[in-house]
């Protein structure tokens, strides 16, 4: 399963990058906007941190489908390793399948049933991305909804992921990682609550106050 950063602050991005198995970088035009940097200036301070080898992920922003061609071409132009979000509107799904004969990498998104991230992989998209605490916001499931695609993207070999992202809280993740899920996009809280554990620290303390009552502190001790 690939595990990717949904966020556009840089420090956070260079932290997780440091301590995590990073597989890629979601941005949106609000995690854009709230960095309030110009969006090239965004992308390429995100590239040095992740390197050209590391799948960066844009959003376009117009809805009708010659402007979203336009956009698109211009943000796969920005770097080689790049996929273009596009939401899953009938002028997206329009724009997906023709960016997608010309091999643009696409990330179809605002995914809310099966039936859309079916269509979307069938337009020819990489990445479908399902929007699973929005889904049940709207009195849905989001986690049987992803579960459900995943299931037909794998059923009829489709050469799409899914991308499961909205997420609340961790366990959501560890419900969609159960399922098969191929890839999911968090949020740094998300990637922290994933990573660390009150316990965890609190056994670390132990250990050292165990050894310590025994041997003494620093490194001399081991001798």
């Amino acid at each position: 399963m690939e595990l990717i950063l949904d966020t556009g602050n840089v420090n956070e991005i260079k932290e997780l990058y440091t301590i995590l198995p990073i597989d890629g970088v979601t941005t949106n035009p609000t995690i854009v906007a709230k960095e309030k940097k110009k969006f090239i200036e965004l992308i390429k301070e995100i590239n040095d941190i992740v390197g050209e080898e590391t799948p960066i992920h844009a959003q376009v922003i117009s809805t009708k489908y010659e402007e979203i061609i336009k956009e698109a071409d211009f943000i796969s132009s920005i770097r080689e390793n790049i996929y273009v979000k596009i939401p899953v509107t009938s002028e997206g799904l329009r724009a997906i399948k023709e960016l997608s004969k010309r091999g643009k990498k696409i990330t179809a998104t605002a995914i809310f049933t099966a039936h859309q991230g079916f269509l979307a992989a069938k337009a020819g998209a990489a990445y479908v991305a399902p929007y699973v605490n929005r889904i049940d916001n709207i009195s849905g499931d989001g986690v049987n909804t992803v579960r459900d695609l995943v299931s037909i993207i794998d059923r009829y070999n489709l050469n799409t992921k899914v991308l499961a992202a909205s997420f609340k809280n961790a366990q959501q993740v560890l419900e969609l990682m159960k399922v098969g899920v191929h890839s999911v996009t968090v949020p740094p809280d998300i990637a922290k609550a994933m990573m660390n554990h009150p316990l965890t620290e609190w056994s670390v303390n132990k250990f050292i106050e165990d050894w310590e009552d025994a041997f003494g502190g620093g490194i001399k001790t081991w001798d």
